[in-house]
């Protein structure tokens, strides 16, 4: 009978365990999901700003070789991301296939100037480094003109840091509410072992004996529930990119690894530190309160 008992609470125990490291996965999961999300936001952010073109304009009677030596100096500057050389005959093309039409053979001559496709870095797509840079390009007797489209950059800055500040409020709460959720998961946990704490502590153990297995079952648990977060994330962005090829253009494996990271070290924290505050409440109660 005794022997039944103890398989019957051994497996009562090892299905909450079970059940708490699943829990604290799925948890991680949606932190998880909501960290990619926030990495993909990011990328994009960055795409956006930096297919932002300034369109450098040379004199015409400027050589070649003295415009391809400016295109030199300006992607030795710390702004600029890359920078594209447009011929004379290379605008005509565009213009061309743009219009439908040759142009050149109407007006019988190429009025268009050769340029510099400049592409800044995301940290300078405002429309006050712009102007300063601007101002600075002027300065130079090739350049004739600078043009970009400062209404889209304004815009674009707007729409940027409204959607930024959506995307950290709703992190924010999402975050608290998981912390909430793996907090409760752990307690649950614990409270079913609230007789054996009790037992422990009246037997004359220590309050740090009885702790430390809970802790590293916490902190072990934590891992696992991590881990489990971190191969189902790994599964979702696999069939993402089946389905949405254009996300490999935005991936970042660096800011990945941050996440899955970010990840298993909040739920190991979560997870033990839950565990410290929950076995605390259980070793402070007096017997008649297990009962409540």
């Amino acid at each position: 009978m005794e022997e039944f008992e103890a398989s019957a609470s051994a497996k009562k125990t090892k299905t909450i365990y079970i059940s708490t490291v699943f829990g604290i996965a799925m948890v991680l999961l949606m932190i998880g999901l909501l960290g990619l999300f926030l990495v993909y936001a990011n990328n994009i952010s960055r795409y956006v700003k930096e297919n932002i073109v300034l369109n450098i304009f040379v004199d015409d009677a400027a050589h070649e070789t003295d415009v391809l030596q400016l295109q030199k100096q300006l992607e030795g500057n710390a702004m600029v991301k890359q920078t594209q050389y447009v011929s004379k005959e290379l605008a005509a093309r565009n213009l061309q296939k743009d219009l439908g039409e040759d142009f050149v053979k109407f007006l019988g001559y190429n009025p268009l100037s050769q340029s510099i496709d400049v592409y800044l870095k995301a940290d300078y797509t405002n429309n006050k480094d712009i102007e300063k840079f601007k101002a600075e390009l002027l300065k130079n007797p090739l350049i004739k003109e600078v043009k970009y489209q400062q209404s889209l950059v304004d815009q674009m800055n707007q729409n940027v840091t409204s959607i930024s500040l959506i995307i950290l409020i709703f992190a924010g709460i999402f975050v608290v509410l998981s912390v909430a959720l793996i907090n409760n998961t752990i307690r649950l946990a614990i409270y079913s072992q609230r007789f054996l704490i009790k037992s422990m502590q009246l037997v004359g153990a220590t309050k740090s004996f009885i702790r430390k297995p809970f802790l590293l079952y916490g902190i072990w648990h934590g891992l696992l529930g991590g881990l489990i977060a971190i191969i189902l994330l790994v599964g979702t962005l696999y069939v993402a990119y089946r389905n949405i090829p254009d996300l490999v253009f935005l991936q970042n494996y660096t800011e990945f690894g941050i996440v899955f990271l970010g990840v298993i070290g909040l739920g190991i924290f979560i997870s033990g530190f839950s565990t410290f505050l929950a076995v605390n409440k259980f070793l402070r109660l007096k017997i008649y309160d297990l009962y409540r």
